[in-house]
């Protein structure tokens, strides 16, 4: 509001602050703007204010209760003692690294990159780092030209768009705690361990399976997706496709400039891709094959070769 209104006036200042509150809230991305929140790639109120929205819609409305209460009990003083859930730990800790290393990454990548920060001064592209991290997370808005990155910042945005939000949230993405425990799963194994653990919590066999076949099956619609746009889109870089697709998957609404040139075909696909994303790859998978059938025996157990 303090930014929109001296603009705007207090009826139009007033209606696109509320606006664009609840699009980062909501992780939507729609803006009002042309060039969405390129104008303001220098503004710590714009980027600290929709970024904060976005991480807070982005975490899970469970983690917010849960902060929620024990921001109450600190206030009230209350002698009971709360205890965090492990998903809120594994959500909190994942969305801080991520963030900040989004940042840093970021930040390296595009400095000097006259299309983007290669203008701005260090504070400012710090600001702008900050923000380019936390709307890949299936936020949508941007505060630089995503066409003008560089095919390294476009893999790391692409790689923070496929891990996404958080369950229970507004974003999409495998989300993070799959993505935690798919690390985890790789550190108990580099440390020769046979379960796996986190925040001194061993993670079920079941939850691990899950983890993996979202996983796999979300590659595989993101680079169907990909493929079959650049089969029909031959002219158009795959690196800016492949970032249409998982774009689309995620639900995020960032795009390199290149939607309005993809063909009728093309955009079904991203349509598809984008409800396949949102409803969830296991979700349809079971709707498509049918309740599982129990089984009355069981295989003998016998190793393989992996890796």
């Amino acid at each position: 509001m303090s930014v929109f209104v001296p603009e705007s006036g207090f009826k139009e200042g007033m209606w696109s602050a509320v606006f664009h509150s609840v699009n980062a809230f909501n992780n939507a991305g729609f803006s009002l703007y042309s060039d969405s929140f390129s104008s303001y790639v220098s503004s710590p109120i714009i980027n600290l204010t929709v970024g904060g929205l976005i991480v807070i819609g982005g975490i899970g409305y469970q983690v917010i209760m849960e902060m929620y209460l024990w921001l109450r009990a600190r206030f009230n003083k209350s002698p009971v003692c709360t205890v965090f859930s492990l998903n809120f730990k594994v959500v909190t800790s994942t969305t801080v690294v991520l963030l900040i290393l989004g940042t840093l990454i970021f930040l390296v990548l595009e400095y000097n990159n006259p299309g983007t920060f290669g203008s701005l001064n260090f504070p400012q592209k710090v600001i702008a780092a900050w923000f380019q991290s936390v709307t890949s997370r299936t936020a949508g808005f941007n505060t630089i030209d995503i066409g003008k990155m560089s095919d390294a910042a476009l893999f790391m945005t692409i790689a923070l768009m496929f891990i996404g939000a958080s369950p229970g949230s507004t974003g999409g993405g495998i989300k993070t705690t799959t993505f935690r425990i798919l690390f985890s799963c790789t550190a108990a194994v580099l440390e020769g361990q046979e379960d796996v653990q986190c925040y001194q919590r061993q993670i079920p066999p079941a939850m691990i399976l899950k983890t993996i076949s979202v996983v796999f099956g979300s590659l595989l619609v993101a680079f169907a997706s990909a493929i079959c746009i650049q089969l029909a889109n031959p002219e158009l870089e795959f690196i800016k496709v492949l970032f249409e697709a998982v774009s689309a998957f995620a639900t995020v609404g960032l795009s390199t400039g290149i939607t309005a040139k993809i063909s009728f075909v093309g955009k079904l696909v991203l349509i598809a891709t984008m409800y396949v994303g949102r409803v969830g790859v296991l979700l349809l998978m079971s709707a498509a094959v049918g309740d599982p059938k129990p089984r009355a025996f069981k295989y003998v157990e016998e190793s393989l070769l992996v890796g």
